[in-house]
């Protein structure tokens, strides 16, 4: 009876080994960047919600929108979520990164903000406006004044125009570029500046209720994405991840909690 006992309880550990080995197994890893502000909040949200799926999502938050895909090529990512394609076409092309998107988070629209006008009609002549410096941002700011009738671009120049490509400017704006998380601060000595959402969240400012101009949501070539190397993209692990993330949760939260910017899912 007692042999009898004890050859039962080792099949049952034989039998359970397996299924503890998987649940081990499902307990995936995955370090993701973002960017400080609103995203924080996202990603928490993600977190839960990755997690019920057995992944182990670890948000690193960043500053600075060049560290991001520096850390993920660099291997000290598995992935990213902070950026559009015109920034990462940019970074791919100076930097030579081999990164690739795989699922669309959210459109953070950059807008015109000013302390000293209330609206694009009291801009006088001269007066000075601030853009990002880098290229891609700047040059998403520079069609944003275009489209606003501020400036003309030189046919043909995508969506990486530079300051160069201005061909008419009739209120003599001065072009200030500026490192984009320092625009909110440069309100001060601008007449006005385009931001980021991130950013303008960030100091206090509500985009689309303290912009005095904003980008249009229709068409709009900047929706935000997670990345992850492209000898990874395939990998399962990232599938559940992009699916943590486009679920009816986080799109509502997007819209209940964050005038002004629209899920891209």
């Amino acid at each position: 009876m007692k042999r009898w006992f004890l050859s039962a309880l080792a099949a049952l550990a034989l039998a359970a080994s397996p299924a503890l080995t998987q649940q081990a197994a499902a307990q995936e890893k995955v370090k993701v960047g973002i960017s400080a502000g609103d995203a924080e909040i996202i990603w928490e949200e993600v977190k839960k919600i990755a997690a019920k799926d057995g992944l182990d999502v670890e948000v690193v938050v960043f500053s600075d929108y060049l560290l991001p895909n520096a850390a993920l090529d660099a291997g000290d990512l598995d992935a990213n979520a902070f950026q559009h394609k015109p920034f990462l076409d940019n970074q791919i092309k100076t930097k030579g990164y081999k990164i690739t998107p795989v699922g669309d988070t959210i459109i953070a629209p950059i807008g015109l903000y000013s302390r000293k006008v209330k609206s694009l009609d009291e801009l006088k002549d001269g007066a000075v406006i601030g853009i990002q410096n880098d290229p891609s941002n700047g040059g998403r700011s520079l069609l944003l004044l275009q489209s606003l009738g501020l400036i003309k671009l030189k046919d043909g120049v995508g969506l990486l125009p530079t300051v160069l490509d201005i061909t008419e400017n009739k209120k003599n704006l001065k072009i200030r570029e500026i490192d984009a998380a320092q625009l909110p601060r440069s309100l001060d000595d601008t007449d006005a500046s385009t931001i980021n959402t991130n950013y303008a969240v960030q100091a206090g400012l509500t985009p689309g209720k303290d912009s005095i101009a904003i980008e249009s949501d229709k068409n709009n070539p900047y929706a935000n994405f997670i990345a992850v190397r492209t000898v990874d993209k395939d990998k399962p692990v990232f599938k559940k991840l992009v699916a943590a993330y486009q679920n009816d949760t986080i799109r509502q939260l997007i819209r209940d909690k964050f005038p002004g910017q629209l899920p891209a899912f």
